[in-house]
């Protein structure tokens, strides 16, 4: 095979997993996306050649590009370094995957080895401090939410080992019939019909099967519509606060119970521990009084000092000698009782609102963008956190952006007590790209997961309604000032997937930690008879 089909190939797979994308991609075609790239691998292991890294890169990199390409509408350098990154990390992953496979099994068998690895990469990419988890492969099938009802057991994860390994009895059924394996070829096939029925049908099942218990909640969403590039920042606080309020106003009343205002609705610089003397905060307490049943949450920037013995972060701001400071990106929520709860974004966007705090990345953090209101690297909740009523004891999850991509973050919020999810995003930063329909079928995938109704507000973008089965109920156009009010119902209920979370990444990481040992040691082993 020459040089240039092994390009053409590993191109192909990258235009393939592209094409397969959600929102507006021909989602079958995520079955065979990686059957190119396994011939490539196929033929590489068996000729003894090397390079599969940097084919593998470009497949990834192709995706990439083609499917995120529109983070360049925020930060140009944050594009690129993402997009850079992202499919670095995956070619590594091949690669380590294409060694193991050649010293194990002398590349004879062994693409199995990529389903334990490949899961193992996605639940760590979910946890450490250049979390990027946009490409996790379960995520394909967020406008296909009618496929996938059993995320409610396996969560998106269990999305990604499924399109491994269809495509790799894909890979092997193209295989037969090129080497005319009749036999094998119709045992192949017969497995991948019962790989792609058999999900789909009890899919089908659990949604014309579900229903919603009855516990209503009547819940309001505003969108106003800020530019976040010409009016975000620029316009008084009060102005904008006041664009929200007009807008709620023309949907809440009486029996009203939650109404949910975009991330950063709030610009007034906020410093908590003295949070009565905000003008923005006594403004949506006074908004609220009349309504008895009615509970606010909303976006805003706030700050923290740190007391003089209180360990640092590398989160911390220096303000003068001796004396340091917090930002935070913050959920606020208002009832009618006298306390003001809140919420810290917990997963917070590398380059944008976090740096990792390895040494040798510090310098870099004066570059971070201002994406939520504040620039530079953000202080995080490290604990759970849910709102609750005084009245009802109802409990509502609070998710600021980037929080709604990461499953098993949502599980914790449950499993707290969550009764109904609220994502409070900004979304407008993107332009009229897919990035921001994306992100709204992302909690498509987290309403099945946890079976929980989706509230969610944005600054523009989409805001909208999700039911527990994923049928997106109402949703607002793009660039328009918008309210919508829906009820929706609270849920107590928890998932096999709440209760366990992501059984798939932990059984896996232990099968992987397993099969790189046993690489390394055949890999030892096999040279040193070659010196021999």
């Amino acid at each position: 095979m020459k040089r240039i089909h092994l390009l053409l190939l590993s191109l192909l797979s990258g235009l393939l997993l592209a094409a397969a994308w959600p929102a507006h991609g021909f989602t079958p075609l995520i079955f065979v996306a990686l059957v190119p790239l396994f011939f490539v691998q196929q033929y590489l292991g068996d000729s003894r050649q090397k390079g599969m890294f940097w084919l593998a890169w470009l497949t990834f990199f192709v995706w990439n590009v083609l499917t995120t390409w529109w983070i360049w509408n925020s930060t140009h350098g944050g594009a690129v370094v993402a997009i850079l990154m992202s499919s670095l990390f995956m070619a590594t992953i091949f690669q380590v995957f294409h060694i193991s496979k050649k010293w194990l099994f002398n590349n004879r068998r062994g693409f199995g080895i990529l389903i334990f690895y490949w899961i193992s990469w996605e639940y760590f990419n979910m946890n450490w401090d250049l979390t990027w988890p946009w490409l996790t492969l379960g995520n394909v099938f967020a406008s296909k939410h009618v496929w996938i009802q059993w995320y409610e057991f396996t969560g998106v994860l269990g999305g990604s080992f499924w399109v491994i390994v269809v495509n790799i009895l894909a890979f092997n059924v193209l295989q037969n019939y090129l080497s005319k394996e009749k036999i094998r070829m119709a045992g192949n096939i017969a497995m991948l019909f019962l790989l792609l029925f058999v999900p789909l049908s009890l899919s089908s099942y659990l949604y014309s099967h579900y229903r919603e218990t009855r516990n209503p909640a009547n819940v309001v969403v505003v969108q106003p519509n800020i530019d976040p590039y010409t009016e975000e920042y620029g316009l008084p606080p009060a102005e904008i606060l006041q664009r929200n309020l007009k807008l709620a106003a023309e949907k809440i009343n009486d029996s009203t119970n939650y109404v949910v205002f975009p991330e950063s609705t709030i610009q007034e610089n906020i410093w908590e521990g003295n949070l009565r003397r905000s003008q923005s905060i006594r403004t949506l307490q006074n908004f609220i009084r009349p309504y008895p049943k009615l509970s606010v949450v909303v976006g805003a920037s706030t700050f923290r000092w740190l007391s003089r013995n209180e360990k640092r972060t590398p989160a911390a701001r220096f303000y003068r000698k001796g004396l340091y400071y917090y930002a935070y990106n913050t959920a606020f929520y208002f009832d009618n009782s006298p306390y003001v709860q809140v919420h810290h974004k917990s997963k917070l966007v590398p380059g944008v609102e976090k740096m990792p705090s390895w040494f040798f990345l510090k310098p870099l953090e004066k570059y971070a963008i201002n994406l939520g209101g504040i620039v530079g690297t953000l202080k995080e909740d490290n604990h759970t956190t849910v709102f609750t009523n005084a009245q009802t004891d109802v409990k509502v999850a609070p998710l600021i952006c980037y929080e709604s991509v990461y499953g098993d973050f949502v599980n914790k919020t449950v499993r707290a007590g969550a009764g109904l999810i609220i994502v409070i995003t900004n979304d407008g930063w993107w332009g009229p790209t897919p990035g921001y329909r994306q992100h709204f079928l992302f909690s498509v995938l987290r309403a099945i997961e946890t079976r929980r109704d989706v509230a969610q507000s944005a600054t523009t973008g989409i805001s909208g309604f999700i039911n527990q089965r994923g049928d997106i109920l109402q949703k607002t156009a793009y660039w328009k000032p918008a309210v919508i009010a829906r009820q929706l119902n609270i849920n107590s209920r928890l998932t096999f997937y709440v209760k366990n979370g992501d059984m798939i990444a932990r059984i896996s990481g232990y099968i992987s930690t397993l099969i790189l040992l046993a690489s390394i040691v055949q890999g030892i082993l096999k040279n040193r008879k070659s010196l021999f």
